[in-house]
Formats: C-alpha cells, sequence, structure tokens
C-alpha cells in the first residue's frame, strides 16, 4: 500500500509538470516562471520546496532524540522569513536579476563576485540535495526492502524529467500542490494518532525521562548551551541565503507581491511546524528504541494503530515524505541548474536542460558515497554555509553602500570557505568530541561574524573598490517600482 501511495506522488508530479510545458517557452519561462506568480501561489511553492526531508522526518526525529532544544529547528527555519522579510526579499526582486550570482554581479559589478557567488550556490545546492536522496533511499528501503540507491535513483530522475520538461513554470506548479499534500499527509494521520492516544489512557513522558529530555540543555548533546545558539544563529540568517528559496522571489510581478509572499509564507510555514513536534513527542512514548530516528513518522501508525488503518496511514504519511523529496529536490535543482546554465555554459533554454542533469548527478553520486548523517543536521549544515556566505552579501550589499568588490570576495572567501571546511570534515569524518566537534558540527556561531568582519573591515580598506554605480544601484533595491522616477539603467513605464 505504502509502495501504491509512492507512484501515485511520482506520476502525479510528472503529470502536473507536465502541464507546466504547455506555458514554458521562454528562457524567462524557465528561470522565472516570466515573474507572473501570484503571492498565494508563490508561496504554496515556497512552502513545498522549502519543507525538506529534514523538515517532515528529521524534525521529529531529532526531537525524540533529544528533546525540546530540537524545537529551535522549526523556530529559526520559520522566523528565518522575517528577517528576510524585513531585510531582503522586496529589494531583491526590484534588482531584476534572475539568480544570486546576477544580484551578486550587479551590485558589485564584478564578474569576479559573480563566480564565486556562482560555486557557492552550487555547493550549497548539492549539500542540500543530498540528504534528500539519502533519505528517499531510506524510505523506500522501510517500505519494499530495495537498496538505498533505488529510492534516490527514483527522485533524482522524477525531478529532472519535470525542470527538462517545464523548468520553474512546471516546478511552481509541483510544487504548490506538494505542499497542501504534505500538509494533509501529517495532519490526518496526527488526528488518529492523537485518538489513540487517548483512548490508551493519554500517557506522559516519565518522570525520569522527563527530568532529561524536557528540560533545555538536557537532551544529551555536548555542549548543548554554545550548539543552540550556533543552531538558532545558522536557521535564522540563513534561510536568506538559500539560494532555492530566493530565486522564487524572482518570479513575484514585483516588490509589493514579495512582501506578501513572505508573509503568506510565514502563515504556511507556522502551520505546518506545528506538526513534527508532536510527532516527536509521540515517538518518545511509543517508538523510543528506533535506532534510525528519522523514521519515527513513519513508524507510529503502525505501532499505534496497526490493521488496515495503520496500513492507509502508514502509506499517507510515506506519500508526503516523497513529496517533500520531489518538491525540495526540484526548487534545488532549478536553482543550481541555473547557475550552471548562465555561468559554465552559453546560456537558453538547451543549456538550462543540460545544466538540470549535472545538477542532479552529482548530489546523488555524493549520496551514495557520504555516510548518512540525521537529515536535518546535515541540512542544518547547508543553512550555516548559505548563513556564512550569502547572509553578509545580501544584507550589506543591499543596506550599506560601503561595501567594495574586494571586502565582498574576502567575505565569501573565509566565510563560506570555513563553513565549507567545517561540513566537509563533519560529513565525512565526524563525529568528533570535545569542543572542536561542536564547533565543526555547529559553525554558524563563528564563521558567521568572521564573514561580516572580514566584509566590513576589508571593505573600509579599499574604499576604491567600491563600484562606480552604486548609488544608482541603491535607487533601484529601495524604490518602489509605482514610483515613476529616473532609475538610471531603468526604462519608464510609459516607454
Amino acid at each position: 500500500m505504502s509502495l501504491t501511495a509512492v507512484l501515485i506522488v511520482v506520476v502525479a508530479a510528472v503529470l502536473i509538470g507536465a502541464f507546466g510545458i504547455r506555458f514554458s517557452r521562454t528562457t524567462s519561462d524557465f528561470y522565472v516562471a516570466s515573474r507572473t506568480v501570484s503571492p498565494l501561489w508563490n508561496a504554496s511553492a515556497i512552502g513545498g520546496e522549502y519543507l525538506s526531508a529534514a523538515s517532515f522526518l528529521g524534525i521529529a526525529g531529532l526531537i525524540l532524540s533529544f528533546g525540546v532544544d530540537m524545537l529551535w529547528l522549526p523556530v529559526g527555519w520559520t522566523g528565518g522569513y522575517l528577517v528576510l522579510l524585513v531585510l531582503v526579499s522586496a529589494p531583491l526582486r526590484r534588482s531584476g536579476a534572475y539568480t544570486l550570482p546576477d544580484f551578486a554581479e550587479a551590485r558589485l559589478e564584478s564578474m569576479a563576485v559573480r563566480r564565486t557567488a556562482s560555486v557557492l550556490v552550487v555547493l550549497i545546492g548539492w549539500l542540500y540535495l543530498m540528504p534528500q536522496f539519502q533519505s528517499a533511499g531510506l524510505v523506500l528501503r522501510e517500505i519494499t526492502g530495495a537498496p538505498v540507491w533505488v529510492g534516490g535513483l527514483l527522485v533524482a530522475v522524477v525531478v529532472a524529467v519535470n525542470v527538462l520538461s517545464g523548468g520553474m513554470r512546471s516546478i511552481t506548479f509541483v510544487q504548490a500542490f506538494q505542499y497542501w499534500l504534505k500538509l494533509t499527509a501529517l495532519a490526518v494521520p496526527l488526528v488518529f494518532l492523537l485518538m489513540a492516544w487517548k483512548d490508551g489512557g493519554a500517557p506522559g513522558v516519565s518522570a525520569e525521562d522527563a527530568a532529561v529530555w524536557q528540560v533545555p540543555l538536557g537532551g544529551g548533546k555536548e555542549y548543548g548551551l554554545y550548539s543552540t545558539y550556533s543552531l538558532i544563529l545558522a536557521t535564522f540568517l540563513g534561510t536568506m541565503g538559500l539560494p532555492h528559496v530566493l530565486v522564487r522571489f524572482y518570479t513575484n510581478p514585483d516588490g509589493r507581491a514579495a512582501r506578501r509572499t513572505t508573509l503568506v509564507v510565514l502563515s504556511l510555514l507556522g502551520a505546518f511546524y506545528l506538526l513534527p513536534a508532536v510527532y516527536g513527542w509521540l515517538g518518545r512514548l511509543y517508538a523510543p528504541d528506533l535506532v534510525r530516528t528519522d523514521t519515527v513518522v513513519l513508524a507510529l501508525p503502525a505501532r499505534m494503530i496497526g490493521g488496515t488503518l495503520g496500513d492507509v496511514l502508514t502509506a499517507l504519511v510515506t506519500a508526503g515524505a516523497f513529496a517533500a523529496f520531489l518538491s525540495t529536490s526540484s526548487g534545488l535543482t532549478v536553482s543550481v541548474a541555473g547557475v550552471i546554465a548562465q555561468d559554465l555554459l552559453k546560456g537558453g533554454v538547451r543549456s538550462f536542460r543540460i545544466a538540470t542533469l549535472m545538477a542532479v548527478a552529482v548530489p546523488l553520486a555524493l549520496a551514495l558515497w557520504a555516510r548518512a548523517l540525521p537529515v536535518a543536521d546535515v541540512v542544518g549544515l547547508a543553512f550555516a554555509v548559505a548563513a556564512s556566505s550569502f547572509c553578509p552579501l545580501l544584507v550589506l550589499g543591499i543596506w550599506w553602500r560601503r561595501l567594495s568588490t574586494t571586502g565582498a570576495l574576502a567575505g565569501l572567501f573565509v566565510g563560506g570557505g570555513l563553513a565549507c571546511s567545517a561540513v566537509l570534515v563533519t560529513i565525512t569524518g565526524g563525529p568528533f568530541e570535545g569542543p572542536a566537534g561542536a564547533l565543526l558540527a555547529q559553525p554558524a556561531a563563528w564563521t558567521v561574524p568572521i564573514a561580516f568582519a572580514v566584509m566590513v573591515s576589508v571593505s573600509f580598506l579599499t574604499p576604491h573598490r567600491v563600484p562606480p554605480g552604486v548609488a544608482r544601484t541603491m535607487v533601484r533595491l529601495h524604490t518602489p517600482e509605482d514610483l515613476d522616477l529616473d532609475r538610471g539603467d531603468w526604462r519608464p513605464r510609459s516607454s
């Protein structure tokens, strides 16, 4: 039954994606859906791609293992959009860029900054895609016993087909559908699980367990205070640096629509993130023996209910999990493929399609090679890299006109390089014990301040490297679209 549910989700994704072919004819359609996506539709698509395997499976698993400290994950992943709303969303849309490297080049007037940003976009995208493929393999193995690589390959093929068929147009339709599927797939089974919990006498966590699991900084993680604050910093600031999230704001018609989209996203994410926490709590009661805690959402219906109803609910959450893999992987593939097509290939629709194959092949190979960490931990590392590189670039680039080309490059190299090094060491050789292990597993607390400090200090030392057109760029970023002003290289609306 669960396998049937997976097949239904896969077929639905392909069919909805094929529907987008009718509307995808130009390069702008493939990259940013010709900037015509409405706030509600765009917010649903953002929710679809943002709620990854880490959200659907990983949060509940980490809460089961480490307790209330892990509630900072959904808080940070939602709160990051508030920072995005206040500081970035509207100016980024007004920049007129297709991708993050486009924005970097326009603001700093430097191909070197653009190339550096391109490399970071691809690295972040691949780091984020890898756990999606690993989790897909884990879920498919749980329900069919198939080798782990089969699930990852299935997701990679479906994503490639959708992106190749219609680019951003197709993916927008698919992701909006998948958000509501994921919400339903968690909410409906949870109603029955809570009924079963109540009928079973409404048990609670034992007093001995509660003294550890329900107490902040008592969940068993070494250097919990540092790890918690570093996690908060990574999630709050990393959201604005995720390329597959930011590319969505380029699809809005204008800056006002981008702000409205962000407000709707906050509501949609807030509703969703109430659910995994309850699954984690129920898992502590009914499935504390799970070795791979990422599977707690899939295991609870069979353990608490059983029978035909339990099988149906398991099939529903399995369908939601595959929707999470497909939607997030689709958004990441579009953003990575867009950068590869523009900066490594010749641009255009043909290059975009070649880049799509490159965008999924590398992380699929990494997923098969790298050791399997908890999915939310790997995604948290991707947030740390984004927070240490693109967050300083966006905040300073949008709000500080004295940012120099040399300062931006130095900050990207130092902040992004340090974060990437910590991630690489953690994935290939970790986990490590002691202070060094905590610093490597949660690097944002030291890499983000270093990145900001380097960008600011080097910019002060190189005032002659401030772009000559910075005044015109600032006008473009901060002036509402409905004001008929001379925007430099912008043509008046009446022309």
